[in-house]
Parts: structure tokens; sequence; C-alpha cells
């Protein structure tokens, strides 16, 4: 059985990482990784080459990415992807491919396998972020996937909704819970030996990306959190850098200006999963509007301050504070939230079988056909 894997990022990567170790591990399946995206872009860390550093073999590393980040350079992009990933799926089989999320790049892969009638496996449909376009994406790649594996059970049912059938959607849970479960995370000290960042210092694990519905006002945005972190002045500041998205080169110049000479301001391009994660568990709030402080921070019950409409829709659990982009409404939540205890509720993302589930699931279906 021939079954690839479509990788855009960093961050689908890291989700990913339980499923292919159990892909490869599986001798009756031959994993076929295709990287594209920004995992090939130097100024997003050439991240294709963490793959490769796992061990992982990528078969076939894609350019695909933007010249810039203007709406005519993402459309490009998209169109460069889909002639591309055409020619691969002209000279070569594929029994499966997976695809997971929403973004523009991953929409744009999945619909160049529709003229060749290559079955697609989505992971992470059924989700709604209503501040951006990925949503229009994530429900057309449903649309054109023969089989579903959701996170949740009420994502399970929208699918469903999409599709107006049940055929092959399964609520599997996320595969980033299994991710966490089994992970070892970096103490305290190792994180900084690693990085060179004393995470035993009250810290905030800062993540902002635009919203790339009415995308005019991310300027408006991006200087209303220069605002409060520049009062923010109890904590240390990491900053992960924003997404390949429209209007994604200002927020992240803008990060970079205003780190430039301040000790306490690390911006970081890829810290990978255990980095990442590890920053994650240790920080003392999540402030941005990242769809990790929706599923991962769950896990630690670590308080989040989701910001503005980027993810709107998503599952809200007791952890997060979501508020709109205005500087004195964000300084009175952290107040909140330092005096708030957050409770460790039933998590609503499964029990960390997800990739065991899938597997599972992919080798009774293609066993009988």
């Amino acid at each position: 059985m021939i079954v690839g894997v479509l990788t855009s990022s960093r961050a689908d990567y890291g989700i990913y990482k339980p499923l292919l170790s159990l892909l490869k591990s599986d001798s009756s399946i031959e994993l076929k990784i295709l990287a594209f995206g920004t995992h090939l872009s130097d100024k997003f860390g050439k991240t294709v080459n963490g793959i490769k550093d796992d061990g992982f073999i990528v078969t076939h590393e894609i350019e695909t990415f933007p010249e810039s980040d203007s709406p005519r350079d993402i459309s490009v992009s998209m169109a460069k992807t889909i002639e591309k990933f055409s020619q691969i799926w002209e000279n070569e089989s594929f029994d499966l491919v997976f695809a997971l999320g929403d973004r523009y790049e991953m929409f744009a892969a999945v619909a160049s396998t529709v003229p060749f009638n290559i079955p697609i496996a989505h992971i992470h449909g059924g989700e709604t972020t209503l501040g951006a376009i990925d949503n229009a994406f994530r429900h057309s790649i449903t649309s054109m996937s023969s089989y579903h594996f959701t996170a949740a059970e009420p994502y399970k049912q929208r699918v469903i909704q999409i599709l107006g059938h049940d055929n092959n959607v399964f609520n599997v849970g996320a595969l980033s819970i299994d991710l966490l479960r089994n992970m070892v995370f970096l103490s305290q000290h190792e994180f900084n030996e690693r990085y060179g960042i004393d995470i035993s210092k009250p810290t905030v694990l800062i993540t902002f990306h635009p919203e790339t519905i009415n995308f005019e006002e991310n300027k408006k945005h991006i200087k209303e959190l220069i605002l409060v972190l520049t009062e923010l002045k109890n904590y240390q500041q990491v900053i992960t850098m924003p997404n390949a998205d429209t209007m994604g080169q200002l927020i992240r110049e803008s990060l970079l200006k205003y780190a430039k000479n301040k000790s306490w301001v690390f911006c970081v391009e890829s810290f990978g999963s255990l980095g990442y994660l590890s920053c994650m568990k240790h920080c003392s709030f999540l402030l941005g509007n990242t769809s990790s402080g929706f599923i991962e921070a769950s896990f630690f019950a670590k308080p989040v301050i989701n910001l503005g409409c980027r993810q709107k829709g998503r599952i809200v659990t007791p952890n997060i504070f979501s508020v709109k982009i205005d500087h004195l409404t964000i300084k009175k939540t952290i107040t909140l939230v330092e005096k708030t205890a957050i409770p460790s509720k039933k998590q609503v993302y499964g029990d960390g079988s997800a990739a065991l589930q899938i597997t599972t699931i992919i080798k009774k279906e293609f066993k009988t056909k």
C-alpha cells in the first residue's frame, strides 16, 4: 500500500509525527512524504531539514513558496502548486494521500489530485475559523476527500453536514494529543541550554498571525498588540514568527522591529515540536491567535488569551479567554488571567490514540479492496 503524506509547514508536520512514525514502521505500507510550501523556504527556517533529522525520508521536495504575501502572490503560488503536483500525480501511483488542515497550499495540492481520482484522507476537517480564508479551504478539502479523521465529535458532525452522509467519517481525536502524551518535554534547564532562553522566568508565549478575512485591519491589529507588549514589563516574551499568509510580512517586520535591542524579548523562527511544546508547558500563558492555543494548550490547562476572529468558531475550553484586538481590553484580560485558576477538564480531543486508530482504519479499508 503506497501512502503519501502532504506537509507544507512546520505546523502540520509537528501534528503528523505520531502518524508518520506508525506508517513508517509498518512493513505493509510504503510511505512517501511530499514536502512543499514554507518547508523549502530559507526565510522560514528550511524546516524540511527537520523532517530528515527526525529520520524520515522526504520523497519529494516541491518549490511552491510565494514570492511575497500579497493576494496576487498567494494566488500565483496556488497555481504553481497545482501545476507542480499534477506532474507527480501523473507519473506516480498512490493508494491514499493524507492532507492535514486548511491552508491555501494544502488546498491547491489536494485540488490537483481530483482529475487523477486519488483518494484523499483529510485530518482536522469540520473545524471553523471565521477570521481566516482557511475556513473555505478546509471545507473544500473535506468535499474533495474520501476519508475524514476529525479531532472532536462536533467537528465530525460538521463534516457529515458538509458531505450530506457519514461514510468514512471518523472522530479519532487529535494527533497532537498522541504527541503530547508520549513526549518527554525539555526541563527548564535543558530548554535554556538548547535555546538560550531562561524559561524559569515568568514568560509569555506569543504567536500572532494575520487575519486573512478583512486583512486590511492587520496594520491596526499589530499596533494594538505591540502596545500591549511594550507595557508587559513583568514577563519575558517569546515570540514565534507568523505564517506565510496575506500581510504576514507586515506582522513579521513589526515584531522584529519591536524586539530589537530588547534582552527580554526573543523572536524564534521555528522551535520544532519539542521546543515549542516545552515552551508552552513552562510558560505563564499564551497570547495571540494560533490554533495551538486550542488543542495543545488545553492538554496543559494553560491559560490562553485568544485575540480577534482568526480562530472564531473553534471549540472553546475553560482555559481560553477570547478578546477583541484592543490593547486596553487585552491588558485587563491579562490581569484577569493572573488571578484565575484554570480547571483541568476532560480532554475533548481524544485519548491519545488517533494515529493508531487512523492506521487501523486505512489498513482494514484497503485490505478489503
